[in-house]
């Protein structure tokens, strides 16, 4: 049986074989990023960062609403200070960009599942995640256009993410995308039905951590790493990292067993 604990905005179950589901859990809110919210999430990724219990990572969400972007109403009570808020923007920018930055850092995979809304600083956190699976009935947007707000912080993610014109569509339009479409411009991997979902994630989920987590770790950490390389630069980083994969006991394994005809047999270095 799952072991589960509940908290004020998530809701944490984790799997026997190590997959930690997250349910963000704050309805009253749309689950949006509060102050509250992104110190959870942020405190949930560092210490799942080192926690060999937890292999892989499901952010998954409760209501009509994946996430609704940054509280806006939050936001705006920060106007009051006589800076007219800009101390206080710029800590819960800094705050999202670090969270954001703590979901690719981390070294376990991290799968989005969405099956509502995913707005603004919602979409984000979509793009974020290493994998993501939707619902026939969630929809991404960064419509901050509509409000005179540039979804600049979105755009980092979704830019790598989709391609160049297809995340500016997203952006200067502010429009609602479908999960076909989001499939189609590369912003998720999968779209299924509601009933579906859920399993299908976790089966996913459950194949990935039934790989050694260092196979798993190297791999993540490579992909991003050489993205912004150059070609020769990225080859050059990439042969170093097989070298070292290579040598480590799990490749061993992994190839002997191949040779063998059997299961491996993962010590997870």
């Amino acid at each position: 049986m799952p072991d589960t604990q509940d908290t004020e905005i998530i809701i944490k179950e984790l799997t026997d074989s190590g997959v930690l589901r997250l349910t963000l859990n704050d309805n009253g809110r749309r689950n949006a990023l509060s102050e509250a919210m992104l110190k959870s999430l942020g405190e949930v990724m560092n210490s799942t960062a080192t926690d060999p219990s937890v292999r892989v990572i499901v952010l998954a969400a409760n209501g009509p609403a994946f996430c609704a972007g940054h509280d806006l109403k939050e936001m705006t009570a920060g106007r009051d200070a006589p800076d007219n808020g800009r101390a206080y923007f710029t800590k819960v920018m800094e705050t999202c960009s670090s969270m954001m930055q703590s979901i690719v850092n981390n070294p376990k995979p991290v799968i989005a599942e969405v099956t509502g809304i995913a707005t603004a600083a919602g979409c984000q956190l979509v793009a974020s995640c290493d994998l993501a699976y939707a619902a026939e009935t969630a929809k991404f947007s960064t419509p901050g256009v509509h409000i005179g707000l540039f979804c600049s912080t979105p755009m980092v993610a979704l830019s790598r993410t989709v391609s160049n014109k297809h995340a500016m569509e997203m952006l200067l339009t502010g429009d609602m995308v479908s999960p076909a479409r989001a499939v189609e411009i590369g912003l998720i991997n999968q779209v299924t039905s509601v009933d579906s979902l859920s399993n299908f994630t976790m089966e996913i989920a459950e194949k990935i951590a039934s790989k050694s987590s260092m196979t798993m770790a190297t791999g993540k950490k490579a992909f991003y790493e050489q993205r912004d390389l150059s070609l020769e630069d990225a080859y050059a980083y990439a042969s170093q990292v097989m070298v070292d994969n290579m040598l480590k006991h799990d490749a061993e394994e992994g190839i002997q067993a191949f040779i063998e005809k059997r299961s491996a047999q993962w010590q997870d270095k």
